[in-house]
């Protein structure tokens, strides 16, 4: 980069390196003579747990000036939005409405009912922050806390509680502010908080078989399957295999301990048979399952071609497939195919573990010596080979083992440090300055070349920044103008995977309902059933995106007619030269 306008000539790259190299200085010296009374509040189990719940959460708001509240974009965020809104309204779906042809949309579904396609986890979570701050993001916010304080107390069943409270901290590094967990509606914090309550308390189980931890398993599975059915079989397929291995012999103790787990499972699983009853008129249909036999499924989501839908699709849904289909492409099924998913997969290896965190790595496998680390393993195996038969992948599917790779990191630390205490208090303080230096640059985003690393240079994560789609000048705009309005949103025929169409729970009684453009003709029938509502067209794809009051093209003058008598003799064209 260029010398900035300073008396000594640096540019932002040397004032980068300079902050950089002193923040490491500053956090070696820091660790050195913090330690003792590191290791005493690191024991203090409690009061590690209501910090690291804490934490993440105060740094996201700190970065609000730079990063608002995340908004809906994709349309799993508002399917997940619309989830949140029908639960906080006290119900698991909506009656359908009579003109739910303008308001067809991804992951949406219309008929029996208005509701979204998704299990109820996330949902939930979103109804809580709207419930209680008014704000669905609140209830990203807390899970994402929630997740790094019980992944100390996770890790507290397998280490120390020092390295319990660095593991915390990593957790925090990866998986908080910066991350698109915490920055969208269909993060994956809620799944590993569950995925922190299995396999926290399945040593536990081994070592003392507390009803308690048993109960613990059990709400564990639960809040798993109203995240991530698929992933619940995994998870309990690892917890039934330990549980059989370290109760051997043991049965009576291992059948109380299967019950508890299952008493402590059973509401979730009963909230899902209603969900799906109420959802789709069928107790064993889920909502998804509905979803792809109305609409089709992309052929990049199985091993199929697109089936022949039951509905008629939209010109946006059959857009949003199409580039669903030219991005992932047809998964022929193969060996040969699953090996190569697999083997692109470990480039998501980034996305759970830091940088400086891959050097140590490699001395998790000197900790197999001892044979719990095994079972690390084979839980992470089940998962990723599980997985690994659904084509399309994105991180938060394996959200319930987050806690077990932050484990090996932890536990590789642990063997290096058994060496060398410097090298191991050097990689994690590696980690810190690079989880500090991103974080700096976005709390400082208004400087322009910090804006430009945190775009082009930052690896995974994702934090949003202004209003690069105009979605927050449109909702200002409609804000300022009184009554409720009617938004028409017209598509470009170029347009993306950006979702503009979504509604309320309740879509008559909300100030703004936003419905596709059908045309003049179509639109006519929604305005004569909002009479009272002022109305508009949205171009999103427009740059920036175009709001104007909707008015409709006069009907074209018809052609003019010849009246010609039948008597009269109508001449013919001219003969061509």
């Amino acid at each position: 980069m260029r010398p900035l306008s300073n008396p000594i000539g640096f540019g932002a790259a040397d004032f980068i390196l300079l902050a950089w190299a002193g923040l490491l200085v500053l956090l070696l010296l820091a660790a050195v003579r913090c330690e003792p009374e590191v290791r005493v509040f690191a024991a203090r189990t409690r009061w590690a747990i209501l910090l690291l719940v804490l934490l993440p959460v105060a740094l996201r708001l700190a970065l609000l000036p730079h990063a608002p509240i995340p908004l809906p974009r994709t349309p799993d965020d508002f399917s997940f939005a619309l989830s949140g809104d029908t639960l906080a309204h006290l119900r698991l779906a909506n009656p359908p409405h009579p003109m739910h042809r303008f308001f067809e949309t991804n992951f949406t579904l219309q008929e029996p009912s208005y509701s979204s396609i998704y299990p109820l986890g996330q949902g939930m979570a979103l109804a809580f922050g709207q419930i209680f701050f008014h704000a669905q993001w609140a209830g990203v916010a807390l899970c994402a806390g929630l997740f790094c304080g019980l992944c100390y107390w996770m890790l507290r069943a397998w280490t120390s509680p020092t390295w319990a409270l660095a593991g915390g901290l990593l957790a925090v590094f990866e998986f908080g502010p910066l991350q698109y967990w915490m920055n969208t509606y269909w993060g994956g914090s809620l799944a590993a908080v569950g995925g922190c309550l299995i396999f926290g308390s399945l040593p536990r189980l081994r070592a003392r078989a507390r009803r308690r931890d048993a109960a613990l398993l059990g709400l564990g599975m639960a809040i798993e399957w109203l995240t991530r059915p698929f992933e619940t079989t995994l998870a309990g397929l690892c917890a039934a295999i330990y549980l059989a291995a370290v109760f051997r012999g043991r049965w009576r103790m291992l059948a109380r301990t299967a019950a508890i787990a299952t008493l402590a499972f059973l509401p979730a699983a009963a909230l899902s048979l209603l969900q799906n009853r109420q959802v789709t008129g069928s107790w064993t249909t889920l909502p998804y399952m509905l979803s792809q036999y109305q609409y089709g499924v992309p052929a990049s989501f199985t091993f199929q071609p697109i089936p022949t839908p039951h509905h008629q699709l939209t010109p946006e849904l059959q857009t949003f497939y199409e580039l669903q289909v030219a991005v992932h492409g047809h998964a022929p099924d193969s060996f040969s195919a699953f090996i190569g998913r697999l083997g692109r997969r470990v480039r998501f290896g980034r996305f759970f573990f830091t940088a400086p965190l891959l050097l140590a790595l490699p001395a998790f496998f000197l900790a197999l010596r001892q044979s719990r680390y095994w079972w690390v393993v084979l839980w992470l195996a089940i998962f990723c080979l599980g997985t690994n038969f659904y084509p399309y992948f994105y991180p938060h599917y394996i959200a319930a083992a987050a806690c077990l790779f932050v484990l090996a990191g932890v536990t590789a630390l642990e063997q290096i440090g058994r060496w060398s205490r410097e090298s191991a208090r050097l990689i994690f303080v590696l980690c810190c300055t690079q989880f500090l230096f991103w974080y700096g640059l976005h709390l400082f985003a208004g400087w322009e070349p910090a804006l430009d690393l945190t775009e082009r240079y930052e690896s995974w994560d994702y934090v949003n920044h202004g209003d690069p789609e105009g979605r927050i000048a449109v909702d200002r705009k409609l804000a300022q103008t009184p009554g409720k309005k009617l938004v028409f949103i017209r598509y470009g025929p170029a347009h993306g995977l950006s979702q503009w169409v979504a509604n309320a729970a309740d879509i008559d009684r909300s100030t703004i309902v936003r419905a596709l453009d059908l045309g003049d003709a179509e639109n006519a029938k929604l305005l004569r059933y909002y009479p009272d509502r002022t109305a508009w067209l949205l171009e999103p794809d427009a740059l920036p995106a175009r709001l104007a009051p909707y008015r409709p093209q006069p009907p074209a003058a018809p052609a003019p007619t010849i009246n010609v008598s039948p008597f009269e003799e109508v001449p013919s064209a001219p003969p061509e030269r």
